[in-house]
């Protein structure tokens, strides 16, 4: 393997190196973006049981034990609970794209190695074919042996970059897919939390009243 390593010239090393990137963001993403990870049932339970403004502190304390981009989100939307219901949609907003990004993270590196693995590829390629060419202007075509390592040059880094770009980019699209959903779901919790704290809101409004009324 070494062997055939070297022979595919210079640019065999970079493209290593994004192998070796590509399979540590392939691992990661594998571990960050688990649904357990990401949608903690425990807090999905403890939002749609919310009731009344006395289940709020428990529900934060849930969110706090948990430190996934729903319970961050959820957790900032509970401590604005007395705002106006918009002004709790904009500060779950807010915290929803900063969560988005960490859910994004290292993604552009996936997205990097599966487009610039190929275009290296096709680098050596070109290296390979000038060496053929220079061996031909200077020994002619009859000296088989000689051309075989431009030849072998430019196959070898076509085979590495393609092997490496062509699962960088299917990972890169099942991990970016996957994102999406993610935060799909997540923006249906948030109308739900939304939904809650407008149901109280009413209620409450609908206490006073029933006070007022009845002095």
């Amino acid at each position: 393997m070494w062997a055939i390593f070297i022979k595919g010239g210079p640019v065999m090393f970079p493209l290593a190196l994004l192998s070796i990137l590509g399979v540590g963001v392939v691992i990661e993403k594998l571990f960050s973006l688990r649904n357990k990870k990401v949608l903690t049932q425990e807090i999905i339970h403890c939002i749609e049981a919310l009731r009344s403004p006395s289940d709020i502190p428990m529900a934060i304390r849930t969110c706090d034990r948990h430190k996934s981009p729903l319970a961050n989100i959820l957790r900032a939307g509970l401590e604005e609970a007395d705002s106006p219901v918009a002004d709790v949609r904009m500060v779950m907003e807010d915290t929803g794209r900063r969560e988005v990004k960490r859910l994004e993270r290292y993604l552009v590196v996936l997205e990097t190695v599966a487009a610039a693995s190929p275009l290296l590829g096709l680098l050596g390629t070109v290296f390979g074919m000038i060496r053929v060419f220079s061996v031909i202007s200077i020994a002619g075509v009859g000296e088989a042996g000689l051309l075989s390592g431009g030849i072998a040059e430019a196959l070898i880094t076509t085979a590495f970059g393609l092997s490496i770009g062509i699962p960088a980019l299917v990972a890169f699209n099942f991990f970016d897919s996957r994102v999406e959903n993610f935060v799909i779901k997540i923006e249906g919790y948030v109308h739900v939390l939304l939904k809650q704290l407008s149901a109280m809101k009413s209620g409450e409004m609908a206490n006073v009243r029933g006070i007022s009324d009845a002095t």
